[in-house]
């Protein structure tokens, strides 16, 4: 039975270029809804720029320009990087919007008429230069857990922790450099805690479709977390922020805004209206409550909970219907690694078209390694190459190329109708199964099943042998069917890839002269016999390109280092301070005597130390990640920080100090000193 499927990418936010993190979803998303199309379902694709919020209105103003110029300038750079990777929306359009602002209001009004509004005065550090409230990730400070220095006003990146802006010691504004002050101010809040017996039942809870299949609205690990999160009490949820701000103005209430994450995801339905009202959709067919249509959301795993718990509840209490489906997916590391962008692995979208990369090898291997799990995804480069090269031009393309020469030169391009053939009706065979893969988002099993019938395809091809054939006398009829089996093969292979290889079905429609492809076609013999001159179609990926992509994205870490435009560097370092306080840090130099691994912790190394004279002292530090063999740092001579107050470590025990390291993108490096240093001398 024909659906009618509405789905949505996660928005991107506005202050960045897109990256190949981003690719995973849009990529994922767009594979199936080209399947939902091609089955002939009746499916949108809907997504936006995320807009609104204090980091875009700090990087306009730093630019010298306008938030609207800003986030106008990164749609169109969106858009672009989205269409290079041949990501097809129905409609991409931006929160920041006449139909988002109504919607929004709307829906905040009748979120308070159905008493799930509440306001409540609170305390938030202020920034006293700059004149606003600072959300937490723009307060740092000292970790009032472990004292680690630069850190986040939520939590601590070294030791895991977290807390509340208002517990950081010594904190200062990463806007401006000044010590907040603490300031009352009046919010709203939605009550999320209230919504606990409707989330259970909906995070439990499956919807039936039209063709009567069930569809759960959460995979099984995102189930089992977000019953983690109900089992304890929900938070009310602060949907305000205070001017200044970029964002919607709440109704009746002058100088307060809806935090982004409330206006965000009424960006779908902002964004699906724009479409409605331009092409001529009912609306309301797709979100009023008794809805028989559906809506998916595909997002990254870390937005899980905005997703699961916070929008079903906001639509539940606004009178609207809840998703079908949130589909979560995990992040994209390269080579076994985060991403790094002094390594060269952050890879931005549009290095990777610029320099010539097909953006069908990656859809092609992000594909091969998606399932419907919460997993992250390594892109290994080298394995990149080799498994393009291997399956799509040595198993795939190659199929085409071994035939369509026969066909031209001896028999004016025309192909024989084989649809009774065994090797065909063994592909049409696997269509349902595929299909259901698909169906499920379980790409790396339909990109190994496809594989399979690539190999069994390619040993038909050396069992007939048709370059022998051609040169038997009598042998010409064979030759053409065979051949006729290859292309009529080759078409099946193409139907199932298609999703994924967009712009190579679309090639293969031409080769074959052919209207379109569906998944009816699976079945459907060839209605014009004669095809078209192949034309090459992919071609191998070489090693020397993806080097020239890692190595283009260092430069272009290295140049927007050294550019002019980078001119705000000071705010990179501590507010000022005077020798006196400097003098108050005894640091000393210190002999590890023992260094072992905290069992329980995955952050912390226990470190006891010589600090010369007889004295001891343990410490904990939250570096393990960087040191995984901690006894080889036994002898080493370190710089450690001895005159804070000892602070018990959780169950761990006692730290009575902190050792100092350096801060890399990815690991804390060791101070250490010259030869000739001894334990217990000042450091100063």
């Amino acid at each position: 039975m024909k659906r009618k499927i509405l789905v949505t990418s996660a928005l991107p936010y506005a202050n960045g270029d897109i990256h190949l993190g981003h690719m995973i979803e849009h990529i994922q998303t767009d594979i199936w809804v080209r399947f939902q199309k091609m089955r002939g379902h009746e499916c949108y694709y809907v997504c936006a720029d995320d807009t609104h919020g204090t980091p875009v209105m700090l990087a306009a103003e730093k630019q010298g320009k306008t938030p609207e110029a800003l986030i106008t300038e990164m749609n169109a750079r969106h858009q672009q990087d989205f269409a290079g990777f041949l990501t097809h929306y129905d409609n991409y359009y931006t929160t920041h919007s006449p139909e988002n602002k109504k919607f929004s209001s709307d829906i905040f009004n009748r979120l308070q008429e159905n008493n799930k509004i509440a306001k409540k005065t609170i305390k938030q550090l202020f920034d006293p230069e700059k004149e606003m409230f600072l959300p937490d990730r723009f307060v740092k400070g000292e970790c009032p857990k472990c004292h680690a220095q630069d850190q986040y006003g939520d939590n601590c990146e070294v030791c895991g922790g977290t807390y509340s802006s208002s517990e950081l010691i010594n904190p200062y504004s990463t806007v401006s450099g000044a010590t907040p002050i603490f300031k009352e101010t009046e919010h709203f809040f939605f009550k999320l805690s209230e919504c606990n017996e409707f989330l259970r039942d909906w995070v439990a809870g499956e919807d039936t479709l039209v063709d009567g299949s069930k569809k759960p609205h959460l995979q099984t690990q995102a189930l089992n977390k977000m019953k983690e999160w109900l089992e304890g009490d929900l938070q009310d949820w602060d949907i305000t922020r205070d001017a200044p701000y970029f964002g919607f103005e709440i109704p009746n209430a002058p100088g307060k805004y809806f935090y982004v994450w409330l206006d965000a995801p009424i960006g779908y339905m902002a964004s699906f209206l724009n479409l409605c009202e331009r092409i001529g959709i009912d609306f309301d067919d797709y979100f009023k409550v008794d809805s028989q249509t559906e809506l998916h959301h595909f997002i990254g795993k870390d937005i899980l909970y905005f997703h699961a718990l916070f929008w079903p509840a906001v639509l539940k209490y606004s009178a609207y219907r809840q998703p079908t489906a949130v589909y979560a997916h995990g992040f994209l590391t390269v080579d076994g690694q985060k991403m790094s962008k002094s390594r060269g692995t952050f890879i931005t979208a549009k290095s990777y078209l610029d320099e010539g990369l097909n953006p069908e090898w990656m859809r092609y291997y992000i594909a091969a390694k998606l399932n419907s799990k919460i997993e992250d995804i390594d892109l290994n480069l080298q394995d990149f190459i080799a498994r393009v090269n291997s399956d799509l031009v040595g198993k795939y393309i190659n199929i085409a190329a071994r035939a369509s020469g026969f066909i031209q030169k001896r028999f004016d391009g025309c192909i024989l109708d084989v649809s009774s053939s065994k090797l065909v009706q063994d592909l049409q065979q696997e269509s349902d199964e595929i299909a259901q893969k698909y169906e499920n988002r379980e790409y790396a099993s339909v990109v190994k099943k496809v594989m399979a019938l690539g190999d069994k395809v390619n040993a038909y091809v050396d069992q007939n042998k048709p370059w022998e054939l051609a040169k038997i006398e009598g042998q010409t009829e064979r030759l053409h069917e065979v051949c006729s089996e290859l292309i009529h093969a080759f078409k099946l292979l193409t139907i199932y890839l298609a999703p994924i290889l967009p712009k190579i079905a679309q090639e293969v429609t031409q080769f074959l002269n052919l209207d379109s492809l569906s998944w009816e076609d699976i079945h459907r013999p060839f209605e014009n016999l004669k095809i078209n001159a192949y034309q090459h179609m992919i071609h191998r990926v070489e090693a020397k390109q993806v080097d020239r992509l890692i190595e283009r994205n260092k430069q272009s870490i290295q140049n927007n280092a050294n550019s002019v435009e980078v001119k705000s560097s000071e705010n990179d370092f501590k507010p000022e301070c005077s020798f006196d306080d400097f003098t108050k840090v005894d640091m000393r130099v210190a002999k590890v005597l023992k260094c072992e691994k905290v069992e329980g912790s995955s952050k912390l190394l226990k470190f006891q130390l010589d600090l010369g004279n007889g004295i001891e002292k343990t410490i904990f530090s939250g570096i393990a990640a960087s040191y995984k063999h901690p006894e080889e740092l036994v002898g080493r001579m370190v710089i450690a920080v001895v005159n804070f107050a000892p602070r018990k470590m959780a169950k761990f025990g006692v730290s009575e100090g902190m050792i100092l390291s350096a801060a890399g993108e990815n690991q804390l490096f060791l101070l250490d000193v010259d030869s000739g240093a001894q334990a217990g001398m000042s450091v100063g």
